[in-house]
């Protein structure tokens, strides 16, 4: 921490208080806050980066998770169980990240994002309505399986758009409008981020007060970026939607042949 200039450290700060709208909002906040360490700290170790970006970002989810469950139609026990699952599927794959090769993966990803674009485009009442009622006991594990399983190890071995790919598997699955589904991503994105947390504070690959410094920013992003969504409703958040994925696929494309 001794090293990083006064000017860098605010800078860094203030992506995190925009990653933490973007975050609270529909998810995705990574794309902004991730870059941004990679880019400040260039001789630390992406290591540190990794696990730095998870200590802000707990941070500011758990704050939106929050302000959602006492706004927001939320079914907390349903949101607890997929928190707990994508928290320990998160730590299985951060255990892995160091052994992934991310340049073949990101292809994938971005083909997947731009189909979750045109599929949101397409659809404009696409989250919009709920059908309101418990979801059945297929569509519950279903979610289990894909949400907590498979997007909370996603998270811990790579996870860019990991808020994104929430609120989108919330909706298909469990049939939720887009708030609703934002609000729930929170809940499940603290146990991924507190899953991955776990493993690289174990590590010691986390800058602690740096770390405390941008966590201020992410919660007030956080914060604030919750109470625009629960006001504005799920068609501010399906803006914001298309436009984050937009920016995700840019920066994932740049980091593939851009560089």
């Amino acid at each position: 921490m001794s090293d990083i200039t006064f000017t860098t450290a605010v800078l860094l700060c203030v992506a995190a208080g925009l990653a933490g709208w973007i975050d609270a909002v529909v998810g995705g906040g990574g794309l902004l806050q991730l870059p941004a360490l990679l880019i400040g700290l260039p001789d630390v170790s992406p290591t540190y980066a990794l696990g730095t970006n998870k200590a802000v970002a707990v941070t500011g989810t758990s704050i939106a998770a929050v302000t959602y469950a006492r706004r927001a139609p939320v079914d907390v026990r349903l949101a607890l169980r997929l928190g707990a699952v994508a928290l320990a599927a998160a730590g299985g794959g951060a255990l892995f990240a160091s052994a992934v090769d991310k340049r073949v993966l990101q292809p994938l990803i971005m083909v997947a994002l731009l189909a979750v674009a045109a599929f949101v485009f397409l659809r404009p009442r696409f989250g919009t309505t709920s059908p309101g009622g418990a979801p059945s006991r297929r569509r519950a594990a279903a979610a289990l399986l894909v949400v907590g399983v498979g997007i909370g190890f996603y998270d811990g071995i790579l996870g860019p758009g990991t808020g994104t790919f929430l609120v989108i598997a919330l909706v298909a699955l469990l049939h939720m409008n887009l708030l609703t589904a934002s609000a729930t991503a929170k809940v499940v994105n603290v146990g991924t981020n507190l899953g991955a947390l776990a493993v690289f504070a174990a590590g010691g690959t986390v800058l602690w007060r740096l770390a405390a410094g941008m966590a201020l920013f992410n919660m007030a992003g956080g914060w604030v970026g919750a109470h625009m969504a629960l006001r504005r409703g799920s068609g501010f958040v399906r803006v914001v939607l298309l436009v984050v994925v937009a920016g995700l696929v840019a920066r994932l494309a740049w980091d593939q042949w851009g560089t």
